[in-house]
């Protein structure tokens, strides 16, 4: 579930606004600037600083991955899932960080869209994750005091 609302932030606009007859969007990649409707003629695309946030979402679908891999190893799983609640808290950040931001240098409020939203739904499973697996940690624990 962490990776699909990852992948999926990764394409739903972060925030946009409508302001002086021109659209801003923010998404994980890039900040669009001009774009009215479905044409795009005349648009800016600005990658430098916004794309942080697309880095930290890859780092942490790359992390939960591997999370899922290392299921034999619940110590090692454990600690790639405080790392990656690490990153996952960067995304939210970044994101939130760069949407006020614009908010002030446009003088404009804005709609924050899916892609603002999703990866708190990351952090809530990746949560949940850490939660079963530190349970399972015990349990196991537990049956191997009573032999």
């Amino acid at each position: 579930m962490a990776v699909l609302a990852l992948l999926a932030s990764l394409v739903f606009p972060i925030w946009v606004t409508d302001h002086d007859m021109e659209t801003t969007v923010l998404t994980s990649f890039y900040l669009t600037t001009g774009a009215k409707g479905d044409n795009p003629q005349g648009a800016t695309f600005d990658y430098t600083p916004y794309a942080i946030t697309a880095m930290l979402s890859v780092a942490a679908i790359t992390l939960i991955i591997l999370e899922i891999l290392k299921y034999k190893n619940r110590l090692t799983q454990m600690k790639i899932g405080a790392l990656n609640s690490f990153f996952l808290a960067g995304v939210i950040l970044s994101s939130f960080y760069f949407s006020t931001g614009l908010t002030k240098a446009l003088g404009t409020s804005g709609s924050y869209g899916l892609g603002m939203w999703l990866p708190g739904v990351a952090v809530l499973c990746n949560l949940l994750a850490n939660r079963f697996i530190r349970k399972d940690e015990k349990l196991v624990r537990d049956s191997n005091r009573l032999r």
